[in-house]
């Protein structure tokens, strides 16, 4: 019988319960039990859930408090020294640490999950330090789901993996020469694994959809075979995602695994090439059903690709799986009683899409007819939304028609515009900004929820947010920043608030993701042509500028990252979609220059995680990116100054294109890497000005202010003092306000100082 199978399983319960459990821990609202007693109410419901759906292989220990990577470190003990941690299981309190920092010690690096827009915790490799089991919780849970009748397949992250998408204390040795001493805990993990009477294990290597050094290879055949021993009776699942396994294929069908998964959403070509070399020992895990995006599958086109491994293999041998963890779609799409019929009718969340892998196994074991009433249904919204006119607008089809070059370029180069901005916005050096939002308070989420309620007028509301804006303009004076901005109320998520201001996007009520943490969004979902009806954030900032006379920098979310931070339409190139979008935000620039505003930033904070994994791939993506980005961006006389944001990524690899968005200023984030990202500067010549964000806002801890001059003069190391800002690294908005307060006077004294320092 061929397998419905699924890899993991959306971890923050149906309404966001886990957020709420985690954040009620942080503030001492819950003790430790109570988190627990939360978290295992969470997986239950998943577990049930997907039995209930027709799943038979189920994931345990794919649910996580904060990240999988974390728990990684935490099960082999790979606890950074400063956290203090003496041996043992790895408490609760360390863990959280880890991920947050405290008031004393700053957080471990974060950032993006490939091309995903969640982010995990970089793990920190001592080159002294010895591995050793520290957690429990693949065993515990795997114990747990038993309990209710469920034999699960555990979820580990494999050690190859966990070491490359790490990082060594010392910059010349590479993690992987920690493999011998880390494959002991491993094997010790998949021992009592074995031991509790799991089936199968599941392990994960998505780093084998990447280029991989050329030590790699040697250090996977190495792993698995331990692994293999360790194992016992228990197969193995080998994982990868997020593209097909080229280059490595070779190597993932030598490793001696049970089953092989293959993303055959992200990589579909590589089907027809492995088929035929799959050897006979081994089964394959087909990821037909996107695990990254909410649209309905085609069921009778992925029924043929099944069917014809079933040819070949034997059906005992086809595992039907999604193409990855649905850990990035939405949970249930029976939860939105808003969307309109039609909309659902052309989407599948994480419910729907177990659905989907049930029905298709179901054809493979039993047959066509016996699923032919779903096969019809299916068939006929796929035509109802390849004919729906709500997908298709003529007018941004002319306009994207008339698109040119000259609409992707300044109209000056940067060193005419920097004498022009001067003399139109008057700064002093280091100038100091905040990169956007300010803390959304309970008395602000209360108020949301109060307008949405209608306990709140709609005139009540904007004097409610004015208020705030005031209030926000002038700490931003008191405190000395240089360049104000209006804190963003108005504003639920980045992506979200634009979104909901143009045509062809719809929203949902629950279609919460994990971004990291205890931080979920919720993205849009472009359906169709995208274009803006009206202006829509004119009327915020022109209101907050008429407050001050310092300038007020207007705030916009960019082409790409709208693009990245929605669920796509996927009838269509993503390149069309991004510049549709970029005609929208290039109004809304223009109109703010109307306005009289002088500096306008444009986010790109998911600019390279829109980057493909292999870079042989990358320029097509970075020509049109950067294209969007500018085509957004150029409408402005050279006196108006554009900013861009970027967070969360490693830039010293593809500097050049960060280079050719040609923005007047670039914030990047810094601090948790320690300002590693100066080091592309070292053998760049940047041309433009660049903010590296001096503290880490997704931390509760106050930065000292020696410790901001010190980054800032490490910056000066290789930057012109004209050419560096003040900010830090990210949006405040997730941050309480005294650590706010605190924090942004310790940037601007340490700023002040610095200023003063480099004119003696």
């Amino acid at each position: 019988m061929a397998i419905a199978s699924n890899l993991g399983f959306p971890r923050i319960g149906l309404k966001r319960e886990l957020k709420r459990a985690v954040e009620r821990y942080w503030s001492g609202k819950i003790d430790h039990d109570q988190l627990t007693a939360a978290a295992a109410e969470i997986r239950r419901n998943n577990w049930l859930l997907q039995k209930q759906s027709g799943i038979t292989h189920i994931p345990s220990n794919d649910f996580s408090l904060y990240d999988h990577v974390l728990d990684t470190i935490a099960m082999v003990g790979a606890i950074p020294a400063r956290y203090g941690w003496t041996g043992g299981d790895v408490d609760t309190d360390t863990y959280f640490a880890m991920a947050r920092g405290t008031a004393e010690i700053p957080a471990m690096e974060m950032t993006k999950w490939f091309d995903t827009n969640y982010h995990y915790i970089v793990p920190e490799f001592d080159p002294a330090k010895e591995f050793r089991v520290s957690s429990s919780k693949p065993i515990d849970e795997f114990r747990e789901a038993r309990e209710l009748g469920i034999n699960t397949r555990p979820v580990l992250l494999g050690p190859v993996s966990f070491l490359l998408l790490g990082k060594s204390t010392d910059a010349t040795e590479s993690p992987l020469k920690l493999l011998e001493r880390l494959l002991p805990a491993y094997e010790a993990v998949l021992n009592s694994i074995a031991e509790a009477g799991a089936e199968w294990v599941q392990i994960d290597e998505p780093m084998l959809a990447l280029d991989l050094p050329r030590e790699a290879g040697n250090a996977y055949r190495l792993a698995f075979d331990r692994l293999r021993s360790a194992a016992g009776d228990t197969r193995i699942l080998l994982t990868a995602y997020f593209a097909d396994l080229r280059p490595n294929t070779a190597l993932a069908l030598s490793l001696p695994v049970d089953a092989l998964h293959l993303d055959l959403v992200r990589g579909p070509n590589q089907f027809t090439e492995i088929i035929d070399r799959v050897p006979q020992e081994m089964s394959l895990s087909l990821g037909v059903i996107d695990g990254r995006n909410v649209w309905r599958a085609d069921l009778e086109a992925t029924l043929g690709i099944i069917e014809e491994a079933a040819g070949a293999l034997g059906k005992e041998r086809v595992m039907i799986a999604p193409s990855c963890s649905l850990l990035h779609c939405p949970l249930d799409l029976d939860m939105e009683t808003d969307l309109d019929a039609e909309l659902k009718g052309w989407m599948a969340f994480s419910k729907q899409k177990l659905n989907e892998i049930a029905t298709l196994a179901k054809a493979i074991n039993k047959g066509r007819p016996f699923i032919s009433d779903q096969l019809k249904e299916n068939r006929n919204w796929l035509e109802n939304r390849a004919t729906s006119r709500r997908t298709h607008n003529e007018q941004v089809r002319r306009r994207m028609a008339s698109i040119s070059e000259e609409m992707m370029r300044r109209k000056s180069p940067f060193m005419v515009r920097s004498k022009a901005q001067k003399q139109n916005i008057h700064l002093p050096l280091l100038p100091t900004t905040t990169i956007g939002s300010y803390p959304q308070t309970a008395e602000v989420r209360q108020a949301r929820a109060d307008v949405r309620k209608g306990k709140l007028s709609k005139a009540e509301y904007e004097t409610f947010l004015k208020k705030q804006i005031e209030q926000t303009i002038r700490f931003q004076e008191a405190t000395g920043l240089d360049v104000l901005v209006h804190g963003e109320f108005e504003r639920k998520d980045m992506v979200e608030y634009f979104g909901e201001q143009m045509e062809g996007i719809a929203f949902t009520k629950y279609g919460w993701v994990q971004s990291y943490g205890s931080r979920y969004v919720k993205p849009p979902v472009i359906y169709g042509d995208v274009h803006r009806p009206k202006a829509m954030t004119v009327d915020w900032i022109s209101y907050a500028q008429s407050l001050t006379e310092k300038t007020m920098k207007g705030m916009l979310t960019g082409p790409v990252t709208i693009l990245q931070w929605s669920f796509v339409r996927d009838d269509q190139p993503r390149r069309d979609t991004a510049y549709q979008i970029a005609l929208a935000i290039r109004d809304e620039v223009a109109d703010l220059e109307k306005a009289g505003i002088k500096i306008i930033q444009i986010d790109e904070p998911a600019f390279r995680e829109g980057l493909p994994l292999r870079r042989s791939e990358w320029d097509e993506y970075l020509e049109w990116a950067v294209d969007a980005f500018r085509l957004s961006s150029s409408v402005v006389e050279d006196k108006t100054q554009i900013h861009t944001h970027m967070c969360y990524s490693e830039f010293n690899e593809f500097i050049e294109p960060i280079a050719a968005l040609d923005a007047d200023v670039i914030s990047i984030e810094a601090s948790r890497s320690n300002m590693e990202l100066l080091d592309a500067f070292v053998r760049f010549d940047y041309p433009n000005e660049i903010g590296p964000g001096v503290y880490d806002i997704h931390s509760p801890r106050v930065p000292p202010k020696k410790e901001i001059k010190d980054r800032l003069s490490k910056a000066l190391r290789v930057l012109r003092p004209d050419q560096l800002w003040v900010n830090p690294d990210c949006g405040l908005k997730t941050r309480g306000w005294p650590e706010v307060i605190e924090s942004l006077k310790n940037v601007v004294d340490a700023a002040k100082e610095l200023r003063e320092e480099l004119a003696t």
